[in-house]
Protein backbone atom coordinates (compact mmCIF):
# COMPACT_ATOMS: atom_id res chain seq x y z
CA UNK A 1 0.00 0.00 0.00
CA UNK A 2 1.10 3.59 -0.63
CA UNK A 3 0.10 6.27 1.08
CA UNK A 4 0.64 10.22 0.80
CA UNK A 5 -0.91 13.42 2.65
CA UNK A 6 -1.97 15.99 0.20
CA UNK A 7 -0.77 19.74 1.24
CA UNK A 8 -3.05 22.29 0.15
CA UNK A 9 -1.07 26.24 0.67
CA UNK A 10 0.80 23.97 3.41
CA UNK A 11 -2.47 22.73 5.07
CA UNK A 12 -2.88 19.05 5.85
CA UNK A 13 -5.86 18.64 3.12
CA UNK A 14 -5.95 14.61 3.42
CA UNK A 15 -4.85 11.09 2.75
CA UNK A 16 -4.35 9.58 -0.49
CA UNK A 17 -4.08 6.00 -0.62
CA UNK A 18 -3.16 3.07 -3.29
CA UNK A 19 -3.90 -0.71 -2.52
CA UNK A 20 -5.14 -3.69 -4.06
CA UNK A 21 -8.52 -1.88 -4.77
CA UNK A 22 -7.86 1.10 -6.30
CA UNK A 23 -7.12 4.70 -5.11
CA UNK A 24 -8.55 6.32 -1.96
CA UNK A 25 -8.50 10.23 -1.19
CA UNK A 26 -10.20 11.43 2.05
CA UNK A 27 -10.52 15.37 3.04
CA UNK A 28 -8.88 15.45 6.56
CA UNK A 29 -11.59 16.45 9.19
CA UNK A 30 -9.88 19.35 10.41
CA UNK A 31 -9.53 20.83 7.34
CA UNK A 32 -12.91 20.26 6.06
CA UNK A 33 -13.89 22.64 9.40
CA UNK A 34 -11.52 24.77 8.64
CA UNK A 35 -13.97 27.84 7.35
CA UNK A 36 -11.26 29.13 4.05
CA UNK A 37 -10.57 25.58 3.16
CA UNK A 38 -11.17 25.21 -0.45
CA UNK A 39 -11.12 22.11 -2.38
CA UNK A 40 -7.96 20.51 -3.81
CA UNK A 41 -10.12 20.23 -7.47
CA UNK A 42 -13.00 21.50 -8.48
CA UNK A 43 -13.87 17.52 -9.70
CA UNK A 44 -13.76 16.98 -5.84
CA UNK A 45 -15.29 19.00 -3.67
CA UNK A 46 -14.99 19.10 -0.12
CA UNK A 47 -17.08 15.92 1.64
CA UNK A 48 -16.58 13.87 4.46
CA UNK A 49 -17.30 10.99 2.80
CA UNK A 50 -13.93 9.61 0.68
CA UNK A 51 -13.29 9.42 -2.80
CA UNK A 52 -12.56 5.80 -4.68
CA UNK A 53 -11.57 5.32 -8.04
CA UNK A 54 -9.80 2.27 -9.75
CA UNK A 55 -7.31 4.51 -11.70
CA UNK A 56 -5.57 7.81 -10.26
CA UNK A 57 -7.62 10.46 -10.19
CA UNK A 58 -7.34 12.87 -12.92
CA UNK A 59 -6.34 15.69 -10.57
CA UNK A 60 -3.44 14.07 -9.42
CA UNK A 61 -2.36 12.43 -12.43
CA UNK A 62 -2.04 15.49 -14.22
CA UNK A 63 0.44 17.06 -11.22
CA UNK A 64 2.95 14.07 -12.39
CA UNK A 65 5.68 15.75 -14.78
CA UNK A 66 5.77 14.65 -18.50
CA UNK A 67 7.82 14.95 -21.16
CA UNK A 68 11.93 15.02 -20.61
CA UNK A 69 10.93 15.90 -16.90
CA UNK A 70 9.59 12.52 -16.56
CA UNK A 71 12.15 11.10 -18.00
CA UNK A 72 15.09 12.03 -15.67
CA UNK A 73 12.13 11.05 -12.69
CA UNK A 74 11.73 7.35 -14.00
CA UNK A 75 15.80 7.08 -14.91
CA UNK A 76 16.67 8.35 -11.14
CA UNK A 77 14.42 6.60 -9.08
CA UNK A 78 13.76 3.60 -11.39
CA UNK A 79 10.01 3.87 -11.58
CA UNK A 80 8.18 2.47 -14.38
CA UNK A 81 5.79 5.42 -16.11
CA UNK A 82 2.52 2.90 -15.37
CA UNK A 83 3.52 3.19 -11.52
CA UNK A 84 1.44 6.69 -11.35
CA UNK A 85 1.42 6.83 -7.55
CA UNK A 86 5.13 6.34 -6.82
CA UNK A 87 5.79 8.83 -9.42
CA UNK A 88 3.28 11.29 -8.11
CA UNK A 89 4.67 10.36 -4.32
CA UNK A 90 8.51 10.89 -5.61
CA UNK A 91 8.11 13.98 -7.94
CA UNK A 92 5.15 16.17 -6.30
CA UNK A 93 6.19 17.28 -2.85
CA UNK A 94 7.16 20.55 -4.08
CA UNK A 95 4.61 21.28 -7.51
CA UNK A 96 4.07 24.26 -9.03
CA UNK A 97 0.58 25.79 -7.70
CA UNK A 98 -1.04 24.68 -4.27
CA UNK A 99 -1.09 21.27 -3.97
CA UNK A 100 2.13 19.10 -2.45
CA UNK A 101 1.99 15.08 -2.01
CA UNK A 102 4.18 14.07 0.87
CA UNK A 103 5.11 10.41 1.61
CA UNK A 104 3.61 8.51 4.34
CA UNK A 105 5.61 5.19 4.89
CA UNK A 106 6.57 4.07 1.29
CA UNK A 107 8.75 2.56 -0.73
CA UNK A 108 9.50 6.00 -2.23
CA UNK A 109 12.47 7.51 0.53
CA UNK A 110 13.92 10.38 -1.66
Amino acid sequence: MKTGKVYMYNQLAGILTEDETGYTFTYDSDYLASPNAEPISLTMPKTSESYHNTVLFPFFDGLIPEGWLLNIAEKNWKISQRDRMSLLLACCKDCIGAVSIIPINNEINT
